[in-house]
C-alpha cells in the first residue's frame, strides 16, 4: 500500500469492491440509509432548507437527482447540498467518528447516484468507502475537535464524501486521490454556529464538496497528492493540540480491518444534540420509576463532562432551534411533556411559560472525568433532582438508548421511520420506502427509490 496517506485514501475508495464487505458491515451502511431517509425527509420543510431551495433557484421537475424524495429535483451538487442540510436540519440524525456520517454521505451518494444510475450495491460500497476514510482521519488525533470550535461533522465529512463519490465514478486510485485532496480543501464548519440554520448547511455543504470533488478530479483537476499530512495540511490544520499519531503512513490494518465494525452507528431517539441524549434518558429512566409534576421540583441539576456542557451552551433558549443545545431544555421537556421529540423542538412549546420556568431552574455541572471509549464525554451523565419536599433523587446513564452498545430493535428503527415521514404528511408512502430501502439486495437506482 502507498506510504501517503492521501494516496493510501484514494486508492482505498477507488478499489473497493461490494463483494468484498462484510455483511455486517453493509447492514450497517443500510441502517444508515434508512435512518437518514427518514430524517431527510423529515427536514424538508425546515426554515433552512426552503431558503436554500429559493436562493439556489434551481429546483425543478427536471434535474439529475430528486429533492428529499419530494416531486422536486435539482442538479446532483445542489441536490446533495439541500437533502444533507435537510437530513441535519432536526439533528436527529445517527451519530459516530465524532459527528454525523450518513448526513452527509447519503446525500451525496443517493444525488451522484441517481445521476449515474448507481445500483444499490454500487451506492453501499460507496458509503462503506466514504465511512472508513473518515474513521481513519480521526484515527490519527485523539483530541476533541469540537474543543478547537469545528464542526467534526462539516470537516471530516467533505472528505469523506469524497471518497464515497470517487467511489461512485469508478475514479482509479490517482484520480480518487485527488478528489480526497479537493475534499479537504473544502472542509468547513464552525461550533459556534450550533442552535442555528448553519450548523444543518454544514452537513449539505460537505455532501455537495463530495460531489463536487469527485467530478472535478474525474474532469482533471488536480490537488496535493500530501494535503491529508502535510505539515500545512488537513490533520495539522484542524487538529485541536497538534498532538497528532503516525503520519508517514495510514494506520496499520487501515484497508483491511474494517472501521465501520469497530465503530458503527449511533441512532438518535431525541432530535436533540447527542451531547444531550445521556442526561435525557437518565431524566426519563428517573420519571418512569417515580412520576414528577413540574410544581414538586425545585432544582435539577445534569452532571456532564466539560466538553458537552460547552456544547449544549444554550441555558435558556428562545427557539426550538436553540433548544437542542440545552440541557435546560432536554430537563423540562422530559418533566413536562414526559417525551422529547419533534412535536417540543417548536418555537411554541419552547416558550411555554411552564417549560421556561422549570429551565430557570436547571443547572450544568461540568466533570473532568474522561470516558476513553467516547472522546469528549465523561463516563456517564448524571441527573439530580432535589424536590421541594427535601427528597433527592438521582439517576446516571453510561451509553444512551440508540448507541451502538444498545443499538434500537427493528421495530424501533421502523418507528422512529414512520413517524418521521407521518410528521410531514407522508405517511401513506412510509411502509413501501422503508421496506425498499431496508434491502440492499433489492435496493436499485435511487430513481427506483424516489418512485417507492
Amino acid at each position: 500500500m502507498a506510504t501517503s496517506i492521501t494516496r493510501a485514501l484514494g486508492a482505498f475508495a477507488s478499489g473497493l469492491r461490494f463483494e468484498e464487505i462484510p455483511a455486517e458491515a453493509s447492514a450497517i451502511a443500510r441502517t444508515g440509509f434508512v435512518d437518514c431517509v427518514g430524517v431527510m425527509i423529515a427536514g424538508r420543510e425546515e426554515p433552512v432548507v426552503g431558503i436554500l431551495r429559493d436562493a439556489l433557484d434551481v429546483a425543478g421537475p427536471r434535474g439529475e437527482a430528486a429533492l428529499t424524495f419530494g416531486p422536486l429535483r435539482a442538479p446532483a451538487p445542489e441536490a446533495a447540498l439541500i437533502n444533507g442540510t435537510a437530513a441535519h436540519a432536526l439533528d436527529y440524525d445517527d451519530v459516530a467518528l465524532r459527528g454525523h456520517p450518513s448526513a452527509v454521505l447519503v446525500p451525496a451518494i443517493l444525488a451522484e447516484g441517481e445521476a449515474l444510475g448507481a445500483t444499490g450495491a454500487e451506492m453501499v460500497a460507496a458509503y462503506v468507502a466514504g465511512y472508513e476514510v473518515w474513521a481513519e482521519l480521526i484515527a490519527h488525533d485523539e483530541d476533541f475537535h469540537h474543543e478547537k470550535g469545528w464542526h467534526p461533522t462539516g470537516v471530516f465529512g467533505a472528505v469523506g464524501a469524497a471518497a464515497a463519490c470517487a467511489r461512485l465514478r469508478g475514479l482509479d486510485a490517482e484520480r480518487a486521490a485527488h478528489a480526497v485532496a479537493l475534499g479537504a480543501s473544502q472542509s468547513a464548519g464552525l461550533g459556534a454556529n450550533f442552535g442555528t440554520m448553519t450548523k444543518p448547511f454544514h452537513a449539505g455543504r460537505a455532501a455537495q464538496a463530495g460531489v463536487m470533488s469527485a467530478r472535478l478530479a474525474q474532469a482533471g483537476m488536480t490537488a496535493s497528492l500530501d494535503a491529508i499530512e502535510h505539515p500545512r495540511g488537513f490533520l495539522y490544520a484542524i487538529s485541536p493540540h497538534g498532538r497528532m499519531k503516525d503520519l508517514d503512513a495510514p494506520s496499520r490494518g487501515f484497508g483491511q480491518d474494517w472501521l465501520i465494525l469497530e465503530h458503527r452507528l449511533s441512532i438518535k431517539k431525541f432530535p436533540i444534540c447527542y451531547c444531550g441524549h445521556r442526561a435525557t434518558d437518565a431524566m426519563l429512566a428517573l420519571l418512569a420509576r417515580r412520576p414528577l409534576g413540574a410544581e414538586e421540583i425545585d432544582t435539577i441539576e445534569v452532571v456532564t463532562s466539560r466538553a458537552h456542557a460547552g456544547t449544549l451552551r444554550n441555558a435558556m433558549p428562545a427557539t426550538g432551534l436553540e433548544a437542542k443545545f440545552s440541557a435546560q431544555f432536554d430537563m423540562a421537556a422530559a418533566v413536562i411533556a414526559g417525551k422529547v421529540g419533534l412535536t417540543e423542538l417548536t418555537d411554541a412549546f419552547v416558550q411555554r411559560p411552564e417549560v421556561r420556568a422549570l429551565m430557570a431552574r436547571v443547572t450544568v455541572s461540568s466533570t473532568d472525568e474522561a470516558d476513553p471509549a467516547l472522546p469528549g464525554a465523561a463516563p456517564f451523565d448524571t441527573v439530580r433532582v432535589a424536590l421541594r419536599n427535601g427528597e433527592r433523587l438521582e439517576e446516571s446513564v453510561r451509553r444512551a438508548r440508540g448507541h451502538a452498545a444498545v443499538p434500537l430493535t427493528d421495530a424501533e428503527l421502523r418507528a422512529k421511520f414512520m413517524d418521521c415521514l407521518a410528521s410531514v404528511g407522508e405517511g401513506r408512502r412510509a411502509p413501501a420506502l422503508f421496506d425498499r430501502l431496508n434491502d440492499i439486495a433489492t435496493l436499485g437506482a435511487a430513481t427506483e427509490l424516489e418512485a417507492a
